[in-house]
């Protein structure tokens, strides 16, 4: 696609990898170009490769594509990871006079680019910013115009002061200035900039703000890869809102003090990723049996066990829906786009409020660290709209109350929704306990009374199932032969590859699926459809599974779980041998 631009920077974990490519993608997104952006990193604080991609247009990107036109190898490992992605005439920037990179080898038909980064960095005021001279270096390269660097470097280092955003600035320029001097090299790039105003930023951000917006006040979660950045964004800003973090001794810790908040009436949640879920699974029962609302991001990443913590999978699919002993009452939401992150966060906590039930919101790393520009109107806080659900007041609450005025916060109801009344209602104290309980909160084991509890919180979902709207969203043609279904962060990948499949006679409709429970009825969809494939990024095909039971209908399948995200071209190519297969054997 001649209209984007492939750019990557890669080499040892430590080496500032991380923050070099933040700073390229926010530069080219406050001069109005899209940006797309992955990352490639190791389990590990020193060592190990990683690298930071862009992929960037003035049109809307939403996956990543097996080309690179500009890549910054701060190793020799850099260039034979990419070098399936590098093309005739793709351009890597190197250091020849680093120890490591002084035999460096350039795959022919590619223009290698000499650059002393951390010469001209010393010259600049410090060998640390090596990789801004690369960055520099890059511009001239792609035709970018080095003063749309210097509100991003000021955004990056404004707060240690002017003259380290000056030093910056200049080793910028030195980076520029050296390969317009010594490489007399038509680079055939030339980026445009417009006048857009778009707002960058990951899942887990968007989680974050999502939380925010929807009148999140209390957070605890404990480290974890890929979920920390969640909690890193709310500290320093809930505050502001007369919020709280509290970074737990562990993920079980984390859960307990979270029901708690949320039994005190605030809007609480917490994010982990798979092990996680596994050490929160006890608490997670108790939340559902005594019908607190609480949100539980899981970003996933690549299992079982401690298995690769950076990379991608949706594996935990099963775990959401089942896990848990008895019968737990649940909803499972995921988000498919970075701003529905955000979205998808704040009709969690309306859900988990509305019906007093746990809300799993199912993210995963591909979303996480993938930083992807949109209209500041997919963050709109002001049309967000919060519901608390059923709270009773001291006007109402007498509703609600026994013959001896004992409020009944477990009431059986005609929609299985219960009162709720926060700490300090008036005639609203009352208990809850682990155990089966009557409609008072107290413990019990009446036959009557368990079935009429256990029908009662079941009875919610059924609710929620007739009063919620839980369409997927739809892209294409309709009346195409092929339907695609899938869900979670694999939707970007698919719309860009109907393109490139539409280019080969290949019409598809496409149904992304946010809601896996409760979920959409795809059954009339798929009877209409010749051929019915199933994406995701996991070995069994957990959702695939599930589609098969609902709709009574085989479907094919297209997995990948060697913890690498799916890529536009290759899903075009996997939908396209998946048909032929299909057609082979009919």
């Amino acid at each position: 696609m001649p209209a984007d631009f492939n750019w990557a920077v890669g080499g040892e974990a430590g080496d500032g990898i991380d923050s070099t490519g933040k700073i390229f993608a926010q530069a080219l997104s406050r001069a109005g170009r899209h940006v797309f952006t992955s990352k490639d990193f190791a389990s590990r604080i020193r060592g190990g490769y990683t690298a930071y991609k862009v992929r960037t247009s003035v049109d809307r990107v939403q996956s990543v594509v097996d080309r690179l036109d500009v890549l910054i190898a701060l190793t020799q490992r850099t260039i034979d990871e990419n070098l399936d992605e590098l093309h005739e005439g793709s351009v890597i920037i190197y250091d020849g006079e680093r120890t490591t990179m002084q035999d460096v080898e350039i795959p022919d038909g590619m223009v290698g680019l000499d650059v002393p980064l951390q010469r001209l960095a010393e010259e600049a005021g410090g060998a640390i910013m090596r990789n801004v001279v690369a960055l520099g270096a890059a511009c001239a390269v792609a035709g970018f115009p080095i003063e749309n660097l210097d509100s991003a470097l000021q955004k990056r280092f404004g707060d240690k002061g002017s003259s380290i955003v000056e030093n910056n600035e200049e080793a910028a320029r030195k980076g520029r200035d050296y390969v317009e001097a010594e490489f007399d090299h038509d680079f055939d790039y030339d980026l445009e900039t417009t006048d857009e105003d778009y707002v960058l930023l990951n899942g887990d951000e968007a989680i974050g703000m999502g939380a925010l917006a929807a009148g999140c006040r209390f957070y605890a979660g404990y480290p974890i890869t890929p979920a920390t950045n969640v909690m890193e964004y709310l500290v320093g800003r809930i505050e502001q809102y007369g919020g709280h973090v509290v970074q737990a001794e562990d993920e079980l810790s984390a859960i307990n003090i979270a029901l708690g908040a949320a039994r005190a009436g605030a809007r609480a949640m917490t994010a982990t990723s798979g092990p996680g879920i596994d050490l929160m699974t006890e608490t997670f029962g108790l939340v559902a049996t005594s019908e607190t609302p609480l949100v539980i991001a899981d970003v996933m990443r690549s299992g079982p066990s401690t298995g690769m913590p950076t990379k991608q999978e949706q594996g935990d699919l099963n775990m959401l829906l089942y896990g848990g002993h008895g019968e737990v009452p649940r909803f499972v939401l995921a988000p498919t786009t970075v701003a529905e992150c955000f979205q998808k966060t704040v009709e969690a906590f309306n859900l988990a409020e509305k019906y007093q039930v746990p809300v799993y919101l199912a993210s995963d790393l591909a979303l996480a660290v993938t930083e992807q520009t949109f209209s500041p109107e997919a963050f709109d806080m002001d049309a967000v709209e919060i519901d608390r659900g059923k709270v009773v007041d001291d006007d109402s609450i007498d509703e609600w109350q026994n013959e001896k005025g004992q409020f009944q916060p477990h009431a059986l109801t005609e929609d299985g929704v219960s009162p709720r009344a926060f700490p300090g209602t008036e005639g609203g104290a009352h208990m809850s306990t682990g155990l089966e309980h009557d409609e008072l909160g107290r413990r019990t084991e009446d036959t009557d009374m368990r079935v009429e509890q256990v029908d009662k919180r079941n009875r919610k979902v059924e609710t929620a199932r007739e009063r919620e709207d839980w369409s997927p969203r739809e892209f294409g043609d309709e009346d195409a032969d092929t339907l695609v279904v899938s869900w979670g962060s694999n939707e970007g990948a698919i719309v860009e590859a109907m393109d490139r499949l539409a280019e080969d006679g290949i019409d598809v409709r496409f149904l992304s699926v946010p809601y896996i429970f409760p979920r959409p009825d795809l059954s009339e969809e798929m009877q209409a459809a010749d051929d019915v494939i199933v994406v995701e990024c996991n070995e069994r095909g957990q959702f695939a599974d599930l589609v098969e039971h609902d709709a009574l209908q085989r479907v094919s399948r297209v997995n990948k779980y060697d913890g690498v995200r799916f890529k536009a071209d290759e899903l075009a190519e996997e939908i396209e041998a998946t048909l032929a297969e299909t057609e082979a054997t009919a």
